[in-house]
C-alpha cells in the first residue's frame, strides 16, 4: 500500500493543498466525472460543506466512503 500522495488545488481563487491515498483520489475523480464537474469543483463543494474542526484531507476521505456506501447502498 502505497503512503498519501500531496496533491494541490486551486478552490475559490486560492491554492491548498491535501494528502490522500491513490485509492481515495482515483474515487474522486470517479465521483466528480459521474456528477460532471471536475475534481476542483467536487473539492471545493466538499471544503465549503465541511466544518472548521475537520482537515481537508480527513473530509475528502469521509466524503468519498459516504458516497460508495451510499451507492452499495449501505447508508
Amino acid at each position: 500500500m502505497a503512503p498519501p500522495q500531496k496533491r494541490s488545488v486551486t478552490i475559490r481563487g486560492h491554492r491548498t493543498s491535501f494528502s490522500l491515498e491513490d485509492a481515495f483520489y482515483r474515487e474522486l475523480e470517479r465521483l466528480a466525472r459521474k456528477r460532471g464537474l471536475s475534481v476542483a469543483a467536487l473539492i471545493a463543494g466538499i471544503d465549503a460543506a465541511r466544518t472548521g474542526d475537520t482537515n481537508l484531507s480527513s473530509a475528502l476521505r469521509l466524503y468519498v466512503l459516504d458516497e460508495v456506501k451510499r451507492e452499495a447502498g449501505g447508508v
